[in-house]
């Protein structure tokens, strides 16, 4: 039995993948939780896929998911929860930049008593070892989209995340929708908690994209997202609705 599934997408991360994998293990077990992690490879062409498979021989609680080509992030992260056994599920980048001693601090609202109406648990980076010049444009991005869905997160870039993924599962799926999922969750009528959570330089390799990149797709998701929560459905049924003998 699994508890919580943690899925890792990861693309051409072969020098940081092993050293994120201990710290993962080392998290956990000190917690005392049952746990699995799943690295999703997202069409790396480098050793990531190997070092994970030679790992794997001495750790079962590891699996690996590959896919045949770069999907992005988003489809990394989909991947990973379609195939996890634990009903809550941590996210966490690749690149090793989201301390993995974190992780019992995202998932621990969700196991509190009276915690049923929460569905995610959002981190919230602070101390960002990054360029300036990515600091400001992910400042830019968070301010523009926060004005325009309400969603109450400074920082939906951060990869530490926890949900409930039956809750994840029925929410609609589109490309580079990791950077909505707090307006996402409370488009469904799930309660959305934050933990503010450290951040550490990168180790190795380099960013798989860039302030343009993700600037230009930003604009068009968040049209896209404005749009599917004025079309959320509003109405909720009520016991009168249910069909007779059914719970």
């Amino acid at each position: 039995m699994v508890s919580i599934s943690v899925v890792i997408p990861a693309k051409n991360e072969a020098g940081n993948i092993e050293k994120l994998l201990d710290g993962i293990d080392g998290a956990l077990t000190a917690d005392g939780q049952d746990y699995e992690v799943i690295v999703v490879d997202d069409g790396s062409d480098d050793e990531t896929p190997a070092v994970v498979q030679a790992r794997m021989t001495k750790r079962p609680r590891l699996r690996l998911i590959r896919h045949d080509r770069s999907g992005g992030q988003s489809a990394a992260v989909h991947s990973g929860v379609l195939a996890a056994r634990g009903a809550l599920v941590c996210t966490l980048d690749g690149d090793g930049q989201n301390p993995p001693s974190e992780l019992p601090k995202l998932y621990a609202p969700l196991l509190a008593p009276g915690s049923d109406a929460i569905g995610l648990v959002a981190g919230q980076r602070v101390g960002r070892q990054d360029t300036l010049s990515k600091k400001l444009a992910s400042r830019f991005a968070n301010g523009l989209r926060g004005w325009a869905l309400r969603d109450g997160t400074r920082d939906t870039g951060c990869g530490l995340k926890a949900f409930r993924r039956d809750a994840f599962l029925r929410l609609p799926f589109f490309n580079h929708m990791h950077r909505y999922l707090p307006a996402l969750f409370a488009r469904d009528g799930w309660q959305i908690a934050h933990v503010d959570v450290a951040h550490q330089a990168r180790g190795a390799g380099r960013s798989n994209y860039n302030n343009l990149q993700r600037g230009f797709v930003g604009a068009i998701d968040l049209l896209g997202v404005m749009w599917l929560l004025r079309r959320r459905k509003r109405a909720v049924p009520g016991e009168a609705a249910r069909p007779a003998g059914k719970e």
